[in-house]
């Protein structure tokens, strides 16, 4: 069975796999379904696990007991939770990651993430989330901080507090937008912040269903509908689309992880066998010579 590569995650002391196993569709099954594709993913090597506060956590705490809680990195986050959503008040934070802390049955939490603030100022303010946070890394109950949404503005000024030590982007390093290669990345590098890239698949996008082009162009009404050009182009040349859309992530500049949102084992196992598929040269020549994009590791001869 291939092995996925083992990563930094920036200037902390972990290690995970490659590939990482995201919670935003996970527990939209029944609780065995939940637990068998956690269990699933731990088999195949996947050990960056996040999770999501108010939303059956109590599944990943009954599937990483016995023993297998000690073998992940484990990831929560404050905000989300539907009883305080948004709410990064000092009492709101601790409440949440306590609550966490009891759902999934441990003692630590390696990475809790600042989900999706509506102002970065918000969380970052004096008193508020970030300052709890770091009493509680000081406590030994968080091990690492974060930062999980989309603005590029908003991972810049938390960054730059020094206080952030993982972020999370979605949707905008993929086979479709690579924005945050030109903003997030290079910052996140200078600061030894690791990068969490979510959403390789773009949403859907890219996991070899056809896209549907009146939605694509209704979310891109100036651009051509790439997801599905891109579609057709795998579909002419015998290509699985899931391949090109992880290891193009897979071979970002970062010292981070790529996460996937599967929603049960079968999307697994399909991701897994993504990131370690071999997509030859020649595919990647032809495809950047379609669409303009390749892996930043992959360079051809041009002469």
């Amino acid at each position: 069975m291939a092995e996925l590569e083992t990563r930094r995650m920036g200037h902390t002391e972990m290690r995970p796999k490659s590939l990482g196993l995201g919670a935003a569709w996970l527990a939209q099954g029944s609780e065995g379904e939940t637990i068998e594709a956690i269990h699933r993913a731990i088999e195949l090597g996947i050990d960056y696990l996040d999770t999501y506060p108010g939303h059956a956590e109590k599944r990943w705490g009954v599937a990483l007991a016995g023993g297998l809680r000690e073998k992940i990195y484990l990831q929560a986050k404050v905000g989300p939770h539907p009883e305080r959503s948004k709410d990064f008040s000092a009492d709101a934070t601790r409440w949440s990651v306590e609550n966490s802390l009891k759902q999934l049955k441990t003692d630590y939490l390696d990475s809790v993430l600042i989900h999706d603030p509506i102002t970065i100022e918000d969380p970052l303010g004096s008193g508020r989330a970030l300052d709890e946070l770091l009493k509680m890394k000081e406590e030994g109950v968080v091990r690492h901080i974060g930062l999980g949404i989309r603005s590029h503005e908003f991972h810049r000024v938390a960054i730059e507090t020094g206080n952030i030590e993982v972020v999370l982007t979605f949707l905008d390093y993929n086979l479709l937008d690579q924005s945050v290669a030109q903003t997030t990345l290079p910052l996140a590098r200078e600061y030894g912040v690791g990068v969490i890239l979510a959403s390789p698949l773009g949403m859907g996008s890219l996991t070899g269903v056809e896209p549907d082009v009146e939605t694509e162009q209704r979310r891109h009404p100036d651009a051509k509908p790439r997801a599905h050009m891109m579609w057709q182009w795998c579909q002419e040349r015998g290509v699985n689309i899931r391949h090109l859309a992880l290891q193009f992530c897979l071979a970002a500049p970062i010292d981070g992880i790529v996460m996937v949102g599967p929603a049960n084992k079968v999307q697994v196992e399909e991701a897994y066998e993504a990131a370690t598929a071999n997509v030859p040269a020649e595919i990647w020549r032809d495809f950047d010579a379609e669409f303009g994009v390749r892996p930043a590791n992959v360079e051809f001869d041009d002469r």
